[in-house]
């Protein structure tokens, strides 16, 4: 077990003990109670632009064995994989992520094909300057 697991689970069972004192639940109770779950999925450091930027979310669907052309985006930012496969060329830099990944987008030309079996979907968090 890792350091972050070893984290997680004290934390859950610091939860779950405060539960069993505060609610007076027994443990089979307290079990049962869903539990708040936090986790970075990225991190970047990022110079703005300017003081002003327009922050935009995008979410863009693919069809099955759709690709763009190359293209550039307004801005740099995270992306996040909510289903399906994508394989991202960004400059030199070639990536296949899958539901669940994240991915740092710098603005630079790129394009993106869905090589999985079905549709995905992609959310955009673009952080541009403003117009």
């Amino acid at each position: 077990m890792n350091k972050q697991q070893r984290f997680n689970s004290a934390n859950r069972l610091i939860g779950l003990s405060a539960a069993i004192f505060i609610l007076g639940l027994s443990p089979a109770e307290a079990k049962e109670k869903p539990q708040f779950e936090r986790k970075v999925l990225s991190a970047h450091k990022v110079e703005l632009p300017s003081n002003h930027v327009n922050a935009k979310t995008i979410k863009v669907t693919f069809p099955p064995a759709f690709k763009t052309p190359d293209h550039v985006h307004e801005g740099p930012g995270p992306r996040y994989v909510v289903k399906g496969k994508l394989k991202v060329i960004e400059g030199d830099h070639v990536g296949v992520y899958s539901a669940g990944d994240t991915f740092w987008e710098t603005g630079s030309l790129m394009s993106v094909e869905n090589v999985g079996n079905g549709p995905a979907e992609l959310i955009i968090f673009e952080l541009a300057p403003v117009k």
